[in-house]
């Protein structure tokens, strides 16, 4: 056994001796990174990969990106932590560059260093302005691991412990390609939407604090809405006295190509948007965004700080994420090299019957296979032959949905064309080799 090999032994023996069992590993034999420079990542055997899952869409503008490492460096000499006790630079700086690109009146901030705990933070401030306390989340839709987390998350494996918090109710998710309603969009006139004032009306008392949901349902497998879905919904939340919260902890800063948050594409703007994983770059961040208006109302609700949140280390990751973002990979960018990533999904359609379904937007698209196109039965073993196959040849992928038969395909911001490419072209080889087992 080489030395390299003796390495991957040892860490996967630690792993198991003092590491929590449930923690999910990819692969059948486990693959410890070593390092990453831009698209591409290498193990400690030293074998090389292109990845196009990004850290489950965290490393947003590449690995060892130089605009981030270069802040990082920096703020490391100066001073590694304050907590939000003490006024910070970075801390504020971000908050004023964040405030460039959020959708309408979204410009103060709260930071955490999660997406669960800006999720969390979100219900929090729902409950306190609106005065009421019931949330609807949606099923498909994961929010984080802690107990509000996993009780607004609306898929059974991920609610460790079969949590319940009071209050939590989840309607239909706009899944067109599953339809819940057994209806053909557009010609349902998205009634999947007329379902949350049909859940507020029966399961809550009428006034409710929220609604949350993702524009692309992340963990869910990339389920992507009607474009007509959300503002439909908001006029209804609205009415019924609560405020929409939109959660972007995948979908945000551009990756779903033209706008810099994925819920633009619906035309509306929400009253509070969460955001985290691609903020920094890696380094725990997460940020809660809402009006001045609905921030003011945290004023006379008691005391808060934060430990952690707007760490001057992580927020300095930031405010190089957005330098990079703005210089080198801009929503329009993400939507240019997203659409050339979609072809060449369409094109793999079009030749294995193994793809039911191609669906997202921008750097963000999902694939769902399926054993036959006409009864759409789900095909988890082959999504885990398809990544056996990837791994061969030296590409990364994610894979979700609640039946575990989903692609998560999204590479960091930065990818060229010519990346795709060469995932596309690993791609074929695999399902070439899967399809044949079918």
């Amino acid at each position: 056994m080489s030395d390299k090999s003796t390495k991957t032994t040892e860490i996967l023996e630690k792993q198991r001796a003092h590491l929590w069992p449930n923690h999910l590993l990819y692969y059948t034999e486990p693959m410890p990174l070593e390092r990453g420079d831009g698209l591409y990542v290498w193990d400690v055997e030293g074998k090389q990969y292109l990845d196009f899952f990004a850290g489950i869409l965290t490393t947003s503008v590449g690995h060892n990106n130089p605009k981030v490492n270069k802040r990082v460096h920096e703020q490391v000499d100066k001073l590694l932590h304050t907590s939000t006790l003490y006024p910070s630079e970075n801390h504020v700086t971000l908050g004023e560059k964040l405030a460039e690109i959020t959708p309408g009146d979204l410009n103060t901030f709260y930071f955490g260093t999660s997406g669960t705990d800006a999720d969390e933070t979100a219900v929090m401030i729902a409950k306190i302005y609106t005065g009421y306390q019931e949330i609807i989340a949606l099923r498909h839709g994961y929010s984080g691991k802690s107990p509000m987390g996993m009780a607004l998350t609306g898929q059974a494996p991920w609610r460790i412990g079969g949590t319940q918090i009071a209050g939590i109710k989840h309607a239909l998710t706009p899944y067109c390609y599953r339809c819940p309603l057994k209806m053909t969009y557009p010609s349902c006139g998205v009634a999947c939407a007329e379902d949350v004032e049909d859940v507020i009306r029966t399961s809550t008392s009428g006034k409710i604090a929220a609604f949350l949901a993702e524009p692309i349902q992340g963990v869910g497998g990339f389920i992507t809405p009607p474009a007509e879905y959300f503002a439909i919904v908001q006029e209804i939340v609205h009415r019924y006295g609560g405020l929409m919260i939109i959660d972007e902890v995948q979908t945000g800063f551009g990756r779903t190509g033209e706008h810099w948050f994925g819920i633009e594409h619906a035309g509306i703007a929400p009253d509070v948007m969460t955001m985290a994983k691609g903020i920094a770059n890696g380094l725990p961040l997460s940020a809660t965004a809402t009006t001045p208006e609905i921030a003011q109302s945290t004023a006379s609700a008691g005391l808060t700080i934060s430990t952690f949140g707007g760490n001057p280390v992580s927020t300095a990751a930031a405010l190089g994420v957005l330098e990079a973002l703005h210089e080198d990979a801009p929503p329009a960018r993400s939507a240019d090299v997203g659409a050339h990533l979609r072809a060449g999904l369409e094109r793999l359609s079009e030749k294995y019957p193994l793809i039911g379904d191609v669906r997202g937007r921008g750097l963000m698209q999902g694939v769902e296979l399926v054993l036959d196109r006409e009864t759409k039965e789900p095909a988890p073993k082959q999504v885990a032959a398809i990544f056996e196959a990837t791994r061969s040849l030296g590409l990364l992928i994610g894979k979700g949905g609640l039946y575990g038969n989903t692609l998560r395909i999204a590479p960091p911001l930065t990818a060229t064309k010519e990346h795709v490419d060469e995932a596309i072209e690993k791609l074929d080889v695999a399902f070439a080799r899967v399809q044949e087992t079918v």
